[in-house]
């Protein structure tokens, strides 16, 4: 049964997070993204349907936003003990197979997840230059088996966002598979 994104309060600020990134090994944090202009925080993992749904998207969106003013990173917080798939070794080879230009951090305590109030997979938070943020819902009306992913509604608040032009409130929850929490 999927379940639906929380909807952090808009001008919410982004928690801080020093996670490993599950292709080089090295700490991310959010301060590595100081000099961009937005931030797009991304709760993903690697057996999810909805999520398998939209990897391509997804990788679509690290390539057209690369030479942006755009900070992505995706962050995973299942429990590989219950969801081995979800491992960090099965997050890197996702990663690396989907063309990903982004980090890929792995949350072991899911700390972060708690921090972000982060529901479901995927899951997806937008900030603004000061880290306020701007977008959280869904990537587009698109389901798996229903509709091809395009990142329309995320997309939209990206653009606005990169324009200086306010970001529309009018925003739908994203709906996936619930985060594994820890037992």
């Amino acid at each position: 049964m999927a379940l639906t994104s929380s909807m952090l309060s808009l001008g919410t600020a982004a928690p801080a997070f020093a996670l490993p990134d599950v292709t080089t090994g090295k700490t991310v944090s959010l301060a590595d993204f100081a000099g961009k202009d937005a931030l797009l925080v991304m709760f993903i993992c690697n057996h999810c349907p909805y999520v398998v749904h939209i990897r391509e998207e997804l990788a679509r969106l690290g390539n057209d936003y690369a030479g942006a003013p755009l900070g992505i990173v995706a962050i995973s917080s299942n429990d590989p003990v219950t969801y081995p798939d979800d491992d960090p070794a099965h997050l890197k080879k996702m990663a690396a197979d989907c063309g990903f230009r982004f980090p890929v951090l792995f949350d072991e305590t899911q700390d972060i997840a708690r921090a972000y109030d982060a529901v479901c997979t995927p899951d997806f938070f937008l900030f603004d230059r000061n880290r306020a943020l701007v977008y959280r819902g869904q990537l587009d009306d698109s389901r798996p088996n229903r509709g091809i992913a395009n990142g329309r509604d995320l997309r939209a608040a990206i653009d606005a966002l990169l324009a200086g032009k306010p970001v529309s409130a009018d925003q739908k929850p994203s709906s996936g598979c619930g985060i594994k929490w820890k037992r």
